[in-house]
């Protein structure tokens, strides 16, 4: 019998709060463990239309708290953030790259391609975890995902239509 494959930190973290943010009307954008200097952060980005509010932040926050200690899925001290992905926020799952078909995103690769790391382009396409990119001119690109060091939204930063 094949030995199951044992959930990562961030796997275990993303199960646990997936049906609290679900009850609460959130989408879980995305869930990272990481570590800065000497201190290890769980953070949660949350989503929901129309925008996520400090206080959405805080409840989902109290919901969660308590199961992560229950389930005590890191054994390490470690701080808890909650935020919205933002504004210019980063493409990190398929769901993500379907959505925003047609948006404007940067691309930044690990590696450079002739000198070039960062790229900007119209999101035209993800498929077989492949991100393919409009960058004007009759330009087309194409970066594995495993290639990008991320893939984000641009904000035009434009309000009411007029350029600031």
């Amino acid at each position: 019998m094949p030995k199951e494959k044992k959930k990562n930190t961030v796997a275990i973290c993303e199960e646990l709060a997936a049906p609290v943010a679900r009850e609460m009307g959130l989408e879980l954008w995305d869930v990272r463990f990481e570590k800065e200097g000497s201190g290890w952060y769980l953070r949660y980005f949350l989503d929901k239309e129309g925008g996520v509010t400090i206080d959405d932040c805080e409840r989902f926050s109290r919901a969660v708290d308590p199961l992560l200690d229950q389930a005590d899925p890191i054994e390490q001290s470690y701080c808890l953030e909650v935020s919205s992905p933002g504004v210019e926020r980063e493409l990190v799952k398929p769901a993500h790259f379907a959505r925003y078909l047609g948006s404007p995103v940067r691309l930044r690769l690990i590696r450079p391609v002739d000198g070039v790391r960062e790229f900007e382009g119209i999101l035209t396409g993800y498929e077989n975890d492949t991100v393919t990119l409009d960058l004007g001119e009759e330009m087309e690109m194409q970066a594995a995902r495993s290639e990008t060091a991320y893939v984000r939204l641009i904000d035009d930063y434009s309000y009411g239509g007029e350029e600031q």
